[in-house]
């Protein structure tokens, strides 16, 4: 069996498990020598940017000469870019080979993410790494990456997403995503609301856990220049030059995220802008670009348990032509639900490489944004 049909399986077959729950994977994780144990982590939630800071991070680290791992999701071509090493994606056969060790050590049904993360570990543990930056997968005080005790703790925003697991404030947000906090553990924070910097800081002194704010409020349009001021105090805190710092941010590679494409003579751009603050941050940004000015179409899709109603309604704003399609993902919002929220100008079409065709045939410029499954799909035959 091939390694996508084999991952396209093991996806399939833990779609609709809710997981061994955290007291059960540590039991794993003991079985597996704790693996998580054997290597300094940096450990990073939030509702936005946190993708994004992670890749900068783990980069600045390989840039000082530390062995960095980076695990991070959701993949935009293969499941191999979720465990890296100093910008290496996992072999294939290490990926397989490293998720069945997990699996066969698992007396517990397991959902997909807590196998990623376990298998991780043991890579990471395997070769011997120096560093792992860890992204959360969903929330941070129930997730599977939270039985770590890290060096480090960032939190690099707060926002309304995955509201039926999460909470319906951003208080409750914040509480889940302020879980990864731990005793004596210092804490870099970005900007983020009121109401969800009392719940952070409120943790942050009931952990003893010293809290540094690299902003006390919203930055709209901003997003970038926030999660690289928040890795900048990350590096400084890990003791490292600001000569190499400096050059490690300007050699870094951010795959879809704002990514520039020329195809067929137009110009695309990939942004995984997978929420509605997302999506916000995206069109302030936006804004102070030349692509401001041109003629532009919009190529989206969604994920079912995303508030795309929001999101359609933001980008309609600016963008007159666009196309809406399902990502290829289990989880996509469908026809069904998004045809009827499209107004004038804008058009449902499946299957997406049709419908990123459409989206050429409007404008000269494309941007492509919404879901990562939709990005990364699009990443991959631009690639090829």
């Amino acid at each position: 069996m091939n390694f996508n049909t084999w991952f396209n399986e093991l996806q399939t077959r833990t779609a609709k498990n809710s997981g061994a729950g955290l007291v059960a994977f540590k039991a794993l994780l003991e079985r597996l020598g704790h693996p998580q144990s054997r290597y300094q982590i940096i450990h990073v939630a939030g509702t936005n940017g946190k993708g994004t800071v992670c890749t900068l991070l783990a980069h600045v680290l390989a840039c000082a000469g530390a062995k960095t791992g980076l695990f991070i999701s959701p993949h935009l071509i293969s499941p191999t870019e979720r465990m890296q090493i100093n910008g290496t994606e996992i072999t294939t056969d290490d990926f397989r080979r490293v998720v069945e060790t997990v699996l066969s050590c698992a007396k517990e049904p397991l959902n997909l993410f807590e196998i990623l993360t376990a298998a991780a570990f043991v890579y990471f543990a395997e070769q011997n790494v120096q560093f792992v930056v860890l992204e959360t997968g969903l929330g941070g005080r129930k997730d599977p990456t939270n039985v770590c005790v890290p060096v480090l703790s960032i939190i690099t925003s707060i926002g309304l997403d995955h509201t039926r697991l999460l909470g319906n404030t951003l208080e409750q947000i914040a509480a889940e995503k302020a879980g990864i906090i731990k005793p004596g553990v210092p804490v870099l924070a970005g900007g983020v609301s009121s109401a969800a910097k009392h719940i952070i800081a409120t943790t942050a002194q009931e952990k003893q856990a010293r809290l540094t704010w690299i902003n006390t409020g919203e930055l709209p349009g901003q997003a970038y220049e926030q999660n690289v001021r928040l890795v900048s105090h990350a590096a400084e805190k890990l003791g490292i030059d600001e000569r190499v710092l400096r050059g490690a941010l300007e050699t870094v590679k951010l795959p879809g995220r704002f990514e520039v494409f020329r195809h067929g003579g137009k110009t695309i751009i990939l942004d995984g802008a997978h929420n509605p603050q997302a999506i916000e941050n995206l069109l302030s940004f936006w804004c102070h670009t030349p692509f401001a000015t041109q003629p532009a179409a919009v190529l989206c899709g969604f994920m079912q348990d995303k508030d795309y109603p929001r999101m359609i309604a933001s980008l309609s704003a600016y963008f007159k032509k666009g196309i809406v399609t399902s990502p290829p993902s289990l989880r996509a919002a469908d026809r069904e639900h998004l045809a009827p929220l499209l107004p004038s100008g804008w058009k449902f079409t499946i299957p997406v490489w049709e419908a990123f065709v459409a989206a050429q045939q409007q404008a000269d410029v494309i941007l492509v944004t919404g879901s990562f499954y939709l990005v990364g799909a699009v990443r991959g035959w631009l690639g090829k």
